[in-house]
């Protein structure tokens, strides 16, 4: 049993310890591009990711630590990808942050412990253990946004996104209080039975289902929780920014699907109702916001928002009149949507940064005219994001979005079937700011005919992310079965 206990949390312990020794190893490094501590940092990441398919291959569910931790396929599948988009974050930000003096020891020792935090919000099946990930990942970003000190905008965006981020974690913290309090347990099993059993206070749960879900909404950047979304995207240095637009969405989606899925799968018929106005809320005002935007971080922040909202309707078609047949299909879905909406993103902010230079940030939509003219594999591969974004096909983007209409539309209730018309309505106009994009870095002349230097490791990773969301796009099956899969194993146990 006690090696069990350790098994479990091997990938973190590991985690944990070489953000310890990368720490350490950095404050003997002379070398300004931080060789040793990039490679090492780049080495942790490959080995903790390997682990994590090696678990997931294995295919089994065990519990630990008292049953506070639970090792299970979509766990491990989803710090999988977790750790690959940490990875690809620090391969795009290197020339960036060199450029910007905050090539330091601190961005790659809180790098892996912002993943640590992810890693621990995977696997928790307690509520305590689950907050202890959500500080640990949030303080490591609190810190990553701030880096660059004399930066006015940047300190401005970590203010408001430690100040709105701790509310976030207040309502979180009470709405778990609030459970404890009706059930006597912060086990997630535990709760779910006592749920179950119809002896908790139904009016205590729902009041605490209001918070839990507040609180989560606010780690999505859904509507009305999204205030900090398009400030800190913009304020933010750009690899700040990705760090806060890849990963931590995946540990969102983890932790939902531990609390409202594995925990309170009694309250569906509530907790979906708050999904439901969140979503549609979020597809408004995402979509519509993001047209009146010149900056494109800002965009894409209000793109995330949109995003967000399209992803939780998978969500909120796992449970139709107390039934959960469609509950598999729904939530793999949704999850297959979150881990390719993270690919793309990766993409896009990893080329605002190699088109920046040092004193220049290029990332208004202006900056990018003519881009076909200058490069046009850029042109090429931002395009392709730009597409998988709104949806269009060959792109993984459509495939996504057709397979949260698709959970929609099976449940065969007339209530869903409106949400995915709705869905598609706002996608279209949605589509209008992406194409804009396309259209500025293929007909627009160039206001900057100088050539782009970008090293050769971050314009290969590029290229090969462009490739993977046109391949996700053209063979989508693999990664839906593993979604699937994982999704399958974990609503089992």
């Amino acid at each position: 049993m006690n090696a069990m206990n350790w098994l479990a949390v091997y990938p973190e312990i590991l985690l944990l310890l070489m953000a310890c020794v990368v720490a350490l190893v950095d404050l003997f490094v002379v070398d300004p591009r931080r060789t040793p501590t990039y490679v090492l940092s780049l080495l942790t990441l490959a080995g903790v990711g390997a682990m994590h398919l090696a678990y997931f291959n294995g295919g089994l569910t065990h519990y630990a630590m008292n049953r506070m931790v639970v090792t299970d396929p979509m766990g491990h599948l989803l710090a999988f990808f977790a750790c690959v988009a940490v990875a690809i974050t620090l391969i795009y930000a290197r020339p960036y942050a060199e450029s910007r003096d905050i090539l330091k020891g601190e961005l790659f020792s809180l790098s892996l412990l912002s993943l640590l935090g992810i890693s621990i919000m995977l696997s928790g099946n307690n509520f305590l253990v689950l907050y202890l990930g959500l500080e640990v990942m949030s303080l490591s970003l609190y810190a990553i946004v701030a880096l660059r000190r004399d930066h006015g905008a940047s300190t401005e965006a970590a203010m408001k996104y430690f100040v709105l981020g701790a509310i976030a974690s207040g309502f979180l913290l009470y709405g778990m209080s609030m459970m404890y309090g009706a059930t006597g347990s912060l086990d997630l099993g535990k709760v779910f039975e006592a749920i179950g059993k119809g002896d908790a206070n139904r009016q205590v749960l729902v009041f605490g289902v209001v918070f839990i879900v507040s609180g989560l909404a606010f780690k999505f950047g859904a509507v009305p929780f999204h205030m900090w979304v398009p400030d800190v995207y913009q304020g933010a240095p750009t690899a700040a920014t990705l760090l806060i637009a890849g990963a931590p969405k995946i540990a969102a989606f983890g932790m939902t699907i531990r609390v409202l899925v594995e925990g309170l799968l009694g309250l569906a018929v509530d907790w979906q109702q708050m999904l439901v106005v969140l979503s549609v809320c979020s597809l408004v005002v995402g979509n519509l916001a993001a047209i009146a935007q010149t900056n494109l971080k800002r965009m894409l922040a209000y793109s995330t928002i949109a995003q967000m909202g399209f992803m939780m309707l998978g969500l909120v078609s796992g449970v139709v009149n107390g039934n959960t047949l469609s509950a598999a299909n729904a939530y793999s879905s949704a999850m297959f949507y979150m881990i390719t909406y993270v690919v793309t993103t990766l993409g896009t902010f990893g080329l605002i940064m190699l088109m920046s230079r040092e004193g220049f940030e290029s990332e208004e939509i202006s900056d990018f005219a003519g881009l076909n003219q200058r490069s046009p594999l850029l042109a090429g591969v931002m395009s392709v994001f730009m597409f998988s974004l709104a949806g269009i096909p060959p792109t993984v983007g459509f495939y996504a979005k057709l397979a949260v209409l698709q959970a929609l539309v099976s449940t065969n209730d007339s209530f869903h079937l409106g949400l995915a018309i709705f869905a598609v309505v706002l996608s279209l106009i949605g589509a209008f700011y992406y194409l804009r994009v396309v259209k500025v870095m293929y007909f627009d002349e160039p206001t900057d005919t100088s050539p782009i230097h970008a090293p050769s490791a971050a314009r290969t990773v590029l290229s090969l992310n462009g490739a993977a969301v046109l391949v996700l796009g053209l063979l989508p099956g693999g990664l839906m079965a593993m979604c699937a899969q994982a999704i399958v194993k974990a609503l089992a146990t």
